[in-house]
């Protein structure tokens, strides 16, 4: 008998995929209905950030598994899962973002319950890695809370994880599973290479560096360096030293995350000293705490481009702060580990496809919106055509 083919980017809806379970079974038995499972691969997620998995559940064309998850009046998170997940691959998406130790403990106990439900393999899916900075003994008697928080996820039961611009690359080998890591660096590069900025130059610190690096190279400019020095464990950074030629160019800074933008709002500072006629920012990792919205409106930056690796509410939505989904870009993983196809080539030898994901916008087709405006439009894709129906 032939082997069931494996899905594509578009699938069935979760009504006709169910039906063609349950007929396998009955007319195959359990050996062959075990690989019909297997065959599958579900998307769940917890309350960090729906709204980046519903997007990438409508970039592959399928639909979010369905499990409660939810909090007890006692602070008590409890799961339950409404499907039958058996010999499933399963993929969980959740960012432990704000609030981070009730997300943290929302994906734990998804995996343990996935796990306890017997699904065939369980992804977790973290498109924004807490604790990532605490990956060092840099004092004396402090932990390593990366290394923790891999631990925890290996030992609930996680085969396998996918991230995306970890803090320092070191973070994988904290975990004893495999871990996918992908980056946003094509493109927010492929986003500022559309804007057409003359005499640009990119700006970070030493700690993203080969990063900014790649970003440098794709944008042909040259690349400055801050050297800076965090005063104890506060949020707050004192600059050190420039190092590059920057007068007379405009800026683009690097970063993983923009958190309190203390440390942005001192670069920013830096640069004029130095002599830049404009500055722009970009991150992956949008975390914005207080008061990081108001030290953005009140700096010289004419834009700040982020991904929604962390949901952005409402109120923090400034006119100068553009996001990027990154939605298609997991989406792509997501469907190649399923395969067991390469990851890595989405940065490597098909990195332009990942380039051309910047014009995919939540399911519609989408031009990008260069102009150059005083206050830069809150959303630079601009949608071209109507979405499909189904995509809202």
């Amino acid at each position: 008998m032939a082997a069931p083919k494996r899905p594509g980017p578009t699938r069935p809806t979760r009504e006709a995929a169910g039906d063609a379970v349950v007929t396998g079974f009955s007319a195959l038995g359990g050996r062959e209905a075990t690989g019909l499972y297997a065959d599958q691969f579900e998307i769940y997620h917890g309350n960090s950030n729906p709204d980046l998995a519903r997007k990438i559940c409508r970039y592959l064309g399928t639909e979010p598994g369905r499990a409660e998850v939810f909090q007890f009046a006692n602070e008590n998170i409890f799961v339950k899962i409404l499907e039958n997940v058996r010999e499933k691959d399963v993929f969980l998406v959740q960012p432990t973002s704000h609030p981070v130790n009730q997300s943290i403990m929302e994906l734990l106990i998804m995996i343990d319950a996935f796990k306890r439900a017997s699904a065939g393999r369980i992804t977790a899916v973290i498109p924004f890695y807490a604790y990532g900075r605490s990956d060092k003994k840099d004092q004396p008697r402090v932990p390593i809370t990366a290394r923790l928080i891999a631990d925890m996820i290996t030992v609930a039961g996680a085969d396998r994880v996918l991230t995306m611009d970890l803090h320092q690359g070191q973070i994988q080998g904290f975990f004893n599973i495999p871990v996918d890591e992908l980056t946003a660096v094509h493109m927010l590069s492929n986003y500022y290479r559309h804007k057409h900025i003359e005499d640009s130059v990119v700006v970070t610190d030493l700690g993203f560096a080969k990063r900014a690096r790649t970003f440098a190279e794709l944008l042909d400019a040259p690349l400055a360096i801050i050297e800076k020095r965090r005063v104890g464990n506060l949020d707050r950074a004192e600059l050190m030293n420039v190092i590059g030629d920057v007068k007379g160019k405009r800026a683009i800074i690097v970063d993983d995350e923009i958190d309190t933008a203390g440390t942005l709002v001192e670069i920013v500072r830096a640069l004029e000293r130095e002599g830049v006629t404009e500055i722009y920012a970009c991150a992956t990792h949008g975390v914005l705490s207080d008061p990081a919205v108001d030290r953005i409106a009140a700096s010289s930056l004419r834009e700040v481009v982020l991904t929604d690796s962390v949901p952005l509410p409402e109120r923090k939505r400034l006119p100068r702060i553009t996001t990027l989904s990154v939605a298609p870009l997991i989406g792509e993983a997501i469907k190649r580990i399923h395969r067991g196809e390469s990851v890595g080539a989405l940065f490597s030898s098909e990195v332009a496809l990942t380039q051309e994901m910047l014009l995919w916008e939540d399911g519609a087709e989408s031009t990008l919106d260069t102009r150059e405006d005083e206050e830069p439009s809150t959303g630079a894709l601009a949608a071209s055509a109507s979405a499909q129906p189904g995509d809202r």
